[in-house]
């Protein structure tokens, strides 16, 4: 009898080229000792899994390319790319940077910045941080108390408009101006998104430590901002303030900062 282990290496060298065919069959060699009807069944399961999780992650993505094109894409991430997690879950994030990564890709030019826009909105879906209640006044003067935002919200930019992009609006090239958009998840766990210009933007980026009260982050806003009348800065950031509470990425107000 052997001792357990002594065939490791031959087992081994079988879950490679099993995995190898499975990813790419068309070009690696299928085990010689595995039925080929077998084979086609894992080959299938596999591919069909991946792509309906990826179809699922980046549906606008799967509807512009549609048909062979992101059947293609799907094949390519399968045979190009080394995924550094095992966890199934996870995928998207690796089709993510499977886009960024190879440079080989024949794929619109704005394809990158819309699945990580569709990722974004899939991963606030399913976050796990839970909207604080206690300590919070979601009724409380937003210049004399302390802003809080939202866990559940992610600042973006892109230089195309990915909330626009579909089958029906394709830009080959990006506006002048980029996009500046607010994804946020609301209490009913429904995800929105804002466009927003660079004044709440940047409001946004300022109102993040959570330390300060409105009135003072607009004041030290004002003091930057080129081109506008400090009180014409404090006015629409004022507004701005209640246009984000109002859509609950701004919470309410603390008395105190959080310790």
């Amino acid at each position: 009898m052997s001792r357990q282990g002594d065939n490791l290496p031959t087992f081994r060298a079988l879950q490679l080229d099993f995995a190898a065919h499975i990813r790419d069959p068309d070009r690696q060699p299928r085990p010689a000792d595995v039925d080929p009807r077998r084979m086609r069944v894992y080959v299938e399961l596999f591919y069909n899994n991946v792509e309906k999780l990826l179809a699922s992650a980046f549906p606008v993505a799967r509807s512009i390319l549609a048909g062979e094109r992101w059947y293609g894409l799907v094949r390519a991430f399968l045979q190009r790319h080394g995924s550094s997690t095992p966890y199934f879950l996870e995928i998207s994030q690796e089709f993510l940077t499977f886009l960024a990564e190879d440079e080989a890709l024949e794929v619109p030019p704005f394809l990158l910045e819309l699945c990580h826009y569709e990722w974004v909105e899939l991963a606030l879906g399913v976050a796990e941080e839970e909207i604080p209640e206690h300590g919070i006044d979601p009724d409380g003067d937003l210049a004399a108390g302390i802003p809080v935002l939202s866990p559940l919200m992610r600042r973006l930019a892109y230089r195309y408009p990915v909330h626009r992009i579909g089958p029906g609006f394709q830009p080959e090239t990006p506006p002048e101006q980029p996009t500046q958009l607010v994804v946020y998840r609301r209490r009913d766990d429904a995800v929105h998104f804002m466009e927003v210009g660079t004044l709440t933007m940047a409001l946004l980026e300022r109102l993040e430590p959570g330390k300060v009260c409105g009135a003072e982050v607009l004041a030290r806003l004002a003091d930057e901002v080129q081109g506008m009348e400090a009180d014409a800065v404090r006015r629409q950031g004022l507004a701005a303030l209640t246009r984000l509470r109002n859509a609950q990425i701004v919470l309410g107000t603390r008395s105190e900062p959080e310790k």
